[in-house]
């Protein structure tokens, strides 16, 4: 009798596949697609083409192939500062408040507080930028 492989077994949550060591060489995949990305973005800009076009085609490119983890990855190797930067990155009360502020600004303007929105943005984004100082200087003292 044969030993099942990881394929063949249909689990979600297989501990052979979960168990694996990570992957060599990754970068010789990731750093391609990364300055691809970057190129497309700054080509988007040059050519003035219809950023929500592209933006979503970035997002759904970097989703697919993980490179927005890569890019996580090599800024949390820069020591000290690095995993900070990913911490910050990646806490949802930031990514919470800047949703909120958006939508309240898409209101806001539909409604003709044009000039309103321009000081409620100014007074959320003081607002994260103090969370984001407080949080590093937390972590350091």
């Amino acid at each position: 009798m044969t030993k099942p492989r990881a394929q063949d077994n249909k689990e979600i949550f297989n501990p052979e596949v979960i168990t694996q060591p990570p992957k060599r060489g990754a970068w010789k995949r990731m750093l391609p697609l990364s300055l691809l990305l970057l190129a497309v973005v700054l080509a988007a800009w040059y050519f003035s083409w219809d950023a929500k076009v592209v933006t979503a085609g970035v997002l759904l490119f970097g989703a697919i192939s993980n490179v927005f983890v890569w890019i996580l990855g090599v800024i949390g190797l820069v020591p000290f500062i690095g995993p900070l930067i990913v911490k910050v990155l990646s806490l949802s009360i930031i990514w919470l408040l800047n949703a909120i502020g958006y939508m309240v600004s898409f209101v806001a303007i539909k409604r003709g507080y044009s000039k309103d929105v321009l000081t409620y943005r100014g007074l959320t984004v003081a607002l994260i930028i103090g969370i984001i100082i407080g949080y590093v200087l937390g972590n350091f003292l």
